[in-house]
């Protein structure tokens, strides 16, 4: 709004409230001009009008999942359809229990490079015609491999389900692996690969990761180039053959559709798939130690701290308030870590915590970018917030406004329909009930100051954190040594 526009504005306010004043029945004024100066001066020393206090917020409600369809197929794939909106579009994600985690040692990546292999086309169509009849349908599609498993996500008009059910299916079951856009597609991955490497946070990241889970492949860092040239493509078809199954596929759907139509479309679409292997995921057993590690970083302006250890995962009863917990520590903007070294001390501009959940496992972590001789400072200032925060329960008013946070973020990551699929589809991977939704709200306002403590005090705990460091060795080492020694005192 310009300067022109409030003057005008401020001008019209104060002779409302100079024509809100009554004159006295005797006063005559002699001059009309001054006498509406006079007044308006007078409006403006006036004592404001309280303000009125905002409503109180309504009462939090627990979460309804939509009605749903569930059935399965002969071969073991599950799908789930769940009409959900008014607008006239249909999301689709096909989950196959086959990531990096089932890679065998001297094939790392061989998982990534089946999902690039996959979106250049089928035994039918080309890697063109695939993306201009997922287009004609006024959709998209895109394939990730992570950790535990690959997702096919697409979605299409509403009129085109049916046909994309069956086009996902034809992408899954009949993928045309071209070798010769194998040398290609290792080209991408050995740039995107160096990128990674290259970012202080990533490698701060990996060598967390190594320390904690060490030989699984939780713990394995990104492939170099030798071992992406080293992969064939007779690799990639074994482990799309031993890999890929009915028993580790399900087929999540979330919008508005012809439900009978597209039942019958996934059915038939799917009934060939092969049966193949019954869905498993080799436990990780993290490894919690108190280590202190660094990488050099020459001439680096700030230091990349990662702060952590290994925590339970949504299996787990106490998964909630170590949600909460975590919010009210580092994982919200309005926490106490990001008030302390970002708003009072200026260390970092984005310190945040998160809880990197796996199957049946997980790490809790403190990551900040820290200016480089504030690195110690930092170091001291997060465990003094950690201690803090195990002796002292924070106040009702102070945890309440964390519920309120965390209940607004699950309100929001199930309000389209790509946020009901993922989480359906974290239900399925870690098998838990659907109660885990329908009573989330319930479960996180239910947690008690004294809780967060006591799994502040039971979780995350200083004297066994693995701590990683990258930055200038020069200026930091000084630093992590005095840190260190003072680390070692009881705390």
């Amino acid at each position: 709004m310009n300067k022109l526009v409030i003057g005008f504005l401020s001008a019209a306010l104060i002779t409302a409230q100079a024509h809100a004043q009554k004159a006295p029945t005797k006063a005559k004024p002699t001059n009309t001009r001054a006498a509406g100066v006079a007044k308006a001066v007078a409006a403006t020393k006036a004592p404001a009008t309280a303000k009125q206090a905002p409503p109180e917020g309504g009462k939090p409600r627990d979460f309804a999942l939509p009605a749903k369809e569930d059935f399965a197929l002969e071969n073991g794939l599950r799908a789930r359809l769940v009409p959900y909106g008014q607008v006239p579009k249909v999301t689709m994600m096909v989950a196959i229990q086959a990531g990096n985690v089932h890679e065998a040692p001297d094939q790392v990546a061989v998982a990534d490079l089946l999902g690039k292999l996959m979106q250049e086309g089928t035994a039918t169509v080309s890697a063109t015609q695939l993306a201009e009849r997922v287009a004609r349908m006024g959709g998209s599609l895109s394939i990730s491999v992570g950790a535990d498993q690959t997702s096919v996500w697409a979605s299409c008009l509403s009129e085109y389900a049916p046909e994309l059910a069956g086009l996902l299916a034809d992408v899954v079951l009949h993928p045309a692996l071209p070798a010769a856009e194998l040398p290609r597609l290792k080209a991408d991955l050995k740039r995107q690969m160096a990128l990674m490497r290259a970012q202080p946070g990533v490698q701060a990241r990996q060598k967390f990761s190594s320390a904690v889970y060490g030989n699984h492949p939780y713990g394995r860092p990104l492939p170099t180039d030798a071992q992406l040239d080293a992969l064939t493509l007779e690799q990639v078809q074994n482990f799309y053959k031993t890999q890929y199954g009915g028993q580790r596929t399900s087929v999540y759907v979330a919008g508005r559709f012809d439900a009978p139509a597209l039942r019958q479309a996934i059915t038939t679409a799917w009934a060939g798939m092969p049966k193949g292997p019954a869905p498993t995921i080799e436990v990780a057993k993290p490894l919690t130690k108190g280590d202190l590690l660094s990488l050099d970083r020459p001439n680096a302006p700030q230091s990349t701290l990662v702060v952590g250890l290994p925590v339970v995962d949504p299996s787990h009863p106490d998964y909630i308030k170590m949600r909460v917990m975590n919010s009210l520590l580092g994982g919200s903007f309005g926490s106490r870590i990001t008030r302390n070294i970002r708003e009072d001390k200026g260390y970092t501009y984005s310190p945040y915590s998160f809880i990197e959940t796996h199957y049946r496992t997980g790490n809790w972590t403190q990551n900040a970018d820290v200016t480089t001789a504030d690195t110690y400072n930092s170091l001291r200032e997060i465990m003094n917030e950690i201690e803090r925060l195990q002796k002292t329960p924070p106040s009702a008013d102070e945890l309440k406004g964390i519920q309120n946070y965390e209940t607004g973020m699950f309100v929001l990551r199930n309000s389209n329909p790509g946020g009901i699929i993922g989480q359906l589809n974290s239900l399925d991977l870690h098998g838990l009930p659907e109660t885990y939704l329908t009573e989330q709200v319930k479960n996180i306002n239910a947690v008690t100051p004294q809780q967060v403590s006591e799994t502040a005090r039971k979780y995350v705990r200083p004297e066994a954190m693995t701590i990683v460091v990258v930055g200038d060795k020069k200026v930091i080492d000084p630093q992590l040594k005095k840190f260190q020694n003072e680390r070692k005192k009881p705390l």
